[in-house]
Formats: C-alpha cells, sequence, structure tokens
C-alpha cells in the first residue's frame, strides 16, 4: 500500500500543543523553521517535539497564502513558469510539516501527537481548499488551460497544467461561492470522520488480547509465535501466560496452525468484529462519511462518489472496474469451491464432523498444502530471516536499476529500530535516502505502507531535490532464541512495498506534481506488484534465502516445492481481494438517505455476489481503513487487482528476456519508475511492455481458469472505458 503523499489538493488535518519551556532552559528553537543541520535534509527527528508542529504549520500556510497572493497578483500574462511551477513551489514548508506529521501520526502514535493531528488536518484541509476555491488562481489557470495547445510548451507541461486545472474543477473552482463554502465544510467533516474512524481502528486494535493460560491450547504453533505470545504476555504483566493480539504477526499463526478449534473461531471472530460495538464502534462514522460523501459527489455535479473517485484515474467509471473485476470473480470463486472440497475431505478423514467454517480455512488449508506438496512453512520461514531479506531487496535492486543502498548508522531516525540507507547510483551519486521500520508495535497502526519525509523535483534554475522515502510494516518479531523470521506472504509484503520505495527513489520526473507515486491511483500499484515477482525466483533466491542457524542456501527442493504450490489457497485470497474491492465500489454508489445497517449492506453485497459462505470480504467495513481512514483508496481498491493485470502481463515479458536482462531492466525503469506521472500512465506501460495488457496474464499468474466473459472488458483499455 501506498500512503497517499500530501499535495495542496489534498484533505488531510493538525492540532494544538502549547510549547512551555522552562525559564532555566535554553529556549527552544523549532526544527521546521530553519534549515536541517543534517545529512540528505533528515527531519531532526530528535528535536521535533508536539508542540513544534502547529506553529510552523501556520507558519506554513501563511507563507503559501502570500505565495498564491503573489501569483495571482502577477501583472504578467500568466505563463507555466509563474502560475504552475510558482504553485507547485508555494507550500514546501507546510507539506515539510505536514509529511512528518502525517507519518508519525501513523508510526509513533502518543495521546499529544493525536491531539497535534486533531486541529492540524482540518487546518490544513481548510487552507487547501481555500487554494483550490481562488477564482482569481483558477482564472490564471484557466487562460493556461485554454492555450495550452499554443504554448509550446513540453509534453510533461502540458500535462501538468491539464492535471492542475482538473484538480481545480475537482475541488469546486466552477461552483458559485455559497457552494465553494459548502464544499469546504463538507471535506472539513470528512477530515474530521477520517481521524475518528483511524482513531476508533487503533484504540480497538490495542484494547483487544486473546490470553491463553494452559499449555494444551497451543497445540500445532510454531515455536516462534509461541515464544512472542509469553514475551506479549509478560509484557503486559502476565507472566506464565500467553497473549496473541489482532496484529498479523500474532493473529494469523494462530489460525494457520493452532490445532484448538475453538482458539481459532475466537481469534477469527475478534477480528471481524473489529471496531463494530462499544466505545470504538465505527459504525455510525461510516454511516457519516457515507452521507458527506454523497453530498460532495452531488455538489460537483457526478451520480455517485464512485463516479468521482473513478473520473480522475485510468478506470474513469465505477462500472469499468467493476466488469475487471467479475472478470476475475468467477475464476477465483469456481476455485475456492474445489479448495473447500479438499479441505472438508481431511476434515472427514480425521472424523471431525464439522463442516469447514471460515475460522478453518487458514488452519485447514496449511494442512492441505502440507498434504499435497509436503510444504511446512514452519520450516520455511527459517531461510527468511529479516536481515537476509532485506539484503534480496537491495540485491535486486543493484542488479536491476544499478542502486546500492549503504547504511548510516548515525542518521536521524524517529524510533530506534528504524534503519537509514544512503542510495547511490552506478556513478556513486546520490539518488535518495531510504528508511526502513519494520516491527509492530502499540503506537503504530497495522499494515504496510510507503511514504516519504521528501519529494524529488529538478526546478529551472538547476535545484535539485533528491527524496527520503521509506517502508512501514509489521512483521514478525525477533524472539530470544531466534531473529525475525518471515512467512512467505511477509517477505512478498517486503518486496511490495519496496517497489512502491523504488518508484519514489529513482524518480527523475522534474515537477513537483508528477514526481514518484504521483500517477493514477489505478496505476500506483504496478511497480510494488511487479517487484513481488522476484521475492521468489530461484535466481534471486539463491542469494538471500538462508537458514537463520545453518547458513545453508535454500536448497532447490525446497524452491521447487514453493513453486509448486505457488497457486495454492489462491482462490480464496483473489476472493477475498475482489470481493472486498467490490464491496467497496457498492458503497461508492450508494447515495442514503439516512443511517445504513452496515452489517445487513455487507450481507447483501455477499449475497448478490454469491461470496462463499467460508470466506469473509478482505476487510469488514469497520475496519477498511484503505476506503474509510481516507480517501485515498475509496472507491479505488480494485487497483490493486487492476494493476496485477498490468504486473503480470509485464512480469511476463522479464520472464521472456531474462528476469535481470538490463535491457529490459532499463525500459521499465526509464518509462515506469523515473517518469512517474509525466506522461499518460497507459502510454507509459505501451513504451515499456509494446502492448495493452489483458486479465489473461494475471488469470495465469493465479492458476485460475479464464472463464467466458459477459462483456469484451478483459482489456484494460482506456478507449472502451471513456478515457483521453
Amino acid at each position: 500500500m501506498i500512503k497517499p503523499i500530501l499535495t495542496i489538493a489534498a484533505t488531510v488535518s493538525l492540532l494544538f500543543c502549547t510549547n512551555q519551556v522552562s525559564a532555566a532552559m535554553p529556549e527552544h528553537q523549532n526544527p521546521f523553521l530553519a534549515a536541517y543541520d543534517t545529512p540528505y535534509d533528515i527531519p531532526p527527528f530528535d528535536k521535533i517535539t508536539p508542540a513544534d508542529y502547529l506553529p510552523a504549520l501556520r507558519v506554513g500556510i501563511d507563507q503559501q497564502q502570500k505565495a498564491v497572493e503573489a501569483i495571482v497578483n502577477n501583472k504578467q500574462k500568466p505563463t507555466f513558469d509563474n502560475t504552475i511551477l510558482a504553485l507547485e513551489k508555494s507550500g514546501e514548508l507546510l507539506n515539510r510539516v505536514m509529511l512528518v506529521l502525517s507519518s508519525l501520526d501513523e508510526c509513533m502514535s502518543s495521546p499529544e501527537l493525536v491531539k497535534v493531528a486533531e486541529e492540524a488536518y482540518p487546518l490544513y484541509s481548510q487552507n487547501a481548499d481555500a487554494i483550490m476555491m481562488n477564482d482569481r488562481l483558477f482564472k490564471r489557470v484557466k487562460q493556461l488551460y485554454d492555450r495550452r495547445d499554443k504554448l509550446n510548451l513540453p509534453a510533461t507541461h502540458v500535462r501538468a497544467i491539464e492535471e492542475t486545472y482538473k484538480s481545480f474543477t475537482r475541488n469546486g473552482a466552477l461552483l458559485p461561492e455559497a457552494k465553494k463554502k459548502e464544499l469546504s465544510a463538507l471535506n472539513t467533516q470528512l477530515t474530521d470522520l477520517y481521524l475518528k474512524f483511524n482513531k476508533n481502528l487503533l484504540n480497538a486494535t490495542n484494547a483487544y488480547e486473546l490470553v491463553v493460560d494452559e499449555a494444551a491450547k497451543l497445540a500445532g504453533l510454531p515455536a516462534s509465535s509461541i515464544d512472542q505470545a509469553a514475551d506479549e504476555a509478560k509484557s503486559r504483566g502476565k507472566d506464565g501466560k500467553w497473549v496473541f493480539t489482532l496484529h498479523a504477526p500474532s493473529r494469523l499463526p494462530l489460525l494457520q496452525y493452532a490445532d484448538n478449534r475453538e482458539l481459532r473461531k475466537d481469534m477469527y471472530q475478534a477480528y471481524t468484529t473489529l471496531a463494530s460495538s462499544g466505545e470504538y464502534n465505527n459504525y455510525p462514522i461510516i454511516n457519516d462519511i457515507l452521507k458527506t460523501r454523497a453530498k460532495k459527489a452531488a455538489l460537483l455535479g457526478y451520480p455517485d462518489y464512485a463516479s468521482y473517485m473513478t473520473a480522475n484515474v485510468m478506470a474513469k467509471t465505477p462500472q469499468a472496474a467493476e466488469n475487471l473485476l467479475h472478470n476475475i470473480w468467477t475464476p477465483a470463486v469456481n476455485r475456492v469451491k474445489e479448495e473447500v472440497a479438499e479441505m472438508q475431505s481431511v476434515v472427514d478423514s480425521e472424523n471431525g464432523n464439522f463442516k469447514i467454517a471460515p475460522w478453518d480455512y487458514y488452519y485447514y488449508a496449511e494442512k492441505v498444502r502440507q498434504k499435497k506438496y509436503n510444504l511446512d512453512e514452519a520450516e520455511v520461514r527459517g531461510y527468511f530471516a529479516v536481515d537476509s531479506v532485506r539484503k534480496g531487496i537491495f540485491n535486486m535492486a543493484q542488479r536491476l536499476y544499478g542502486v546500492t543502498f549503504t547504511e548510516m548508522p548515525d542518521a536521524p531516525r524517529y524510533h530506534p529500530e528504524v534503519k537509514v540507507y544512503d542510495v547511490k547510483d552506478a556513478k556513486g551519486e546520490h539518488v535518495a535516502v531510504f528508511m526502513t521500520d519494520y516491527f509492530p508495535r502499540a503506537s503504530k497502526r497495522q499494515g504496510a505502507w510507503m511514504s516519504e519525509f521528501k519529494g524529488s523535483f529538478v526546478d529551472p534554475d538547476g535545484t535539485v531535490g533528491r527524496p527520503i522515502i521509506y517502508n512501514v510494516g509489521n512483521f514478525s518479531r525477533p524472539t530470544a532464541d531466534a531473529p525475525a523470521l518471515l512467512t512467505l506472504d511477509e517477505v512478498e509484503t517486503m518486496f511490495h512495498e519496496f517497489g512502491h520505495g523504488l518508484h519514489g527513489m529513482l524518480s527523475r520526473a522534474a515537477l513537483r506534481s508528477q514526481s514518484g507515486t504521483n500517477v493514477d491511483r489505478d496505476f500506483v500499484e504496478l511497480p510494488s506488484q511487479i517487484t513481488e515477482h522476484w521475492a521468489m525466483e530461484p535466481e534471486l533466491l539463491k542469494t538471500y534465502a538462508r537458514h537463520y542457524k545453518t547458513g545453508e542456501v535454500i536448497p532447490d527442493s525446497l524452491i521447487a516445492k514453493l513453486h509448486a504450490a505457488s497457486t495454492h489457497n489462491m482462490g480464496f485470497m483473489t476472493t477475498e481481494l475482489a470481493g472486498a474491492a467490490l464491496l467497496d465500489l457498492q458503497w461508492g454508489k450508494l447515495n442514503p438517505d439516512g443511517d445504513v445497517d452496515v452489517e445487513a449492506f455487507e450481507k447483501k453485497v455477499a449475497a448478490d455476489l454469491g461470496m462463499p459462505a467460508e470466506v469473509q470480504f478482505r476487510y469488514r467495513s469497520p475496519y477498511f481503513k484503505h476506503i474509510f481512514g481516507s480517501d485515498g483508496y475509496a472507491s479505488g481498491y480494485y487497483t490493486y487487482l487492476w494493476a496485477q493485470v498490468l504486473d503480470c502481463d509485464g512480469f511476463e515479458l522479464f520472464k521472456e528476456k531474462g528476469v535481470f536482462d538490463p535491457a529490459t531492466a532499463r525500459s521499465f525503469m526509464k518509462n515506469v519508475l523515473e517518469a512517474g506521472g509525466s506522461e499518460d500512465p497507459m502510454k507509459l506501460y505501451v513504451k515499456f511492455r509494446g502492448h495493452e495488457p489483458n486479465v489473461d496474464a494475471l488469470l495465469r499468474h493465479r492458476g485460475l481458469t479464464p472463464v467466458a466473459a459477459k462483456k469484451p472488458a478483459t482489456t484494460i483499455n482506456l478507449d472502451n472505458k471513456g478515457g483521453k
């Protein structure tokens, strides 16, 4: 997942905290308000206090407002430099503050920072609205837009003008004054609601614990999971017991390996009812979000919120996204039926006397895998210590793109577990700073993501800014007896987020608005998902997958088993993912008059889809942060599968030419990683691949059999999706 990067058009938020400095102490200098005295402008995290954000934010807002006034008061005819570029550069201090705040609010949350965020984000949102609804500024942008084909500008500049104009119109520039105020109020409401949703989710996650006081109940669990549960119990003052939490490294091994069915059921039900009742109930907030989004879409002239969100990306319409998902849905559900039958046969052979339930899926899928492929993931994990996998991703990047990673042990970091790297190209020149933060803690939200503390750009005067990129995960922690050993899913996740990181690090787009991951939402997952393919490639595996005890390179026999089992359980994984994407689109198409029964709505969507009873949506609505914790992936969760159509088709070129073929790697780097959003995404893809993709490569990759589609929607073609 990519965390949305803040821009002047983003809707995010902030809070107040007075800076109380003892008279006996030296006066504290706000680090944001001076040049950073750090390598490569890394934020001086050790000097930043919660009291620094709001004063710096207000200075940043004031600076941007003055810069905007200078733009609109410029007597010269609008040009790209004095309008578009000047606008892009106007919020540098503001974005510097907000990129740090938004990151630490999710990675290093604290009561003080939560208070800051609650005031800061609305201030930021209101400032963005003021810019987007500035009539005089929009007039200059429109003048450029109307003359864009006559200005003899580079194509990248023309695209920037078009995207800026689109951003203004999508944010209310064409509305009358009264409607602009109404839209601004709706944006502020949404910002506040997202904060509440995320706060509830974090608190609900941290509030739950599953306490086990009998060792016999832990039968089947790997020693590493038992050790982690014992450490968690000890940290909570429950020595001699075992505590499991809803964080993935604790939850998933229990569901996958615990022989005790009631234990699995307790964990599954706790997770699938997360934030849906009691003090941290997100149902009322979801209803408020739905109603507010529907009002916003209507105000801007769209039939529903899904239409508003998809109009701005490759899909163009909700129906185009649904068509793609349904081409994947039917083969996935067919495979689920086969998977359930295989699992049920295991239950019956053991005289289980019950039918497979959702809390049985992980457990019996693992049993089937061991039976069919003689593959035990607990054994496999021994070859994937986190530091070994980190070496793997760095080795991959060097072989493909010529970049090296050198640790900076003395560089500023926001937590002791964060590692910082100096990234250089083949000539030894600095490319980026890269940070990793891989382990769960109570102050960090669930999931994995990539974002930045600083973007990249090249200004006309030759000034170059190189990025500071970070990856965050919640991977299995080390224990007293072993390093952090990753599951196969965690290995793929590390490669995935690193792919996003490469998109940010290797960017060569000159404009801030086009650099790195500033691309269409349904294109942004291409670099991350194509990078996952290298994780299990034998040529790379043998360079990094070594047993943490013996140093033994992963044997060919085990690699063969991994590849044989690569499509195991893919029906389940595809169905829960596609189901969640379709649920998201149904929420986006809804225009509720009153409150919606969230559970009933989910059940209706599942019934309409023919969702197998043994499978749940990957995320139920109360903890579906992608779509209700911000607008980042709202009516856009489908993009993971949309982009996988691209990445599977694209990786087939690497397989054809060689997974480390220099020419193919150079083409991907030039046309995708370096280009960012400087050109239409499908044109960039075709430059790399040579043709537009279709869904068949994805189905092949997932081991699913294509079925005849009712509509010819297998090709992602902008011409037949209402694009261009």
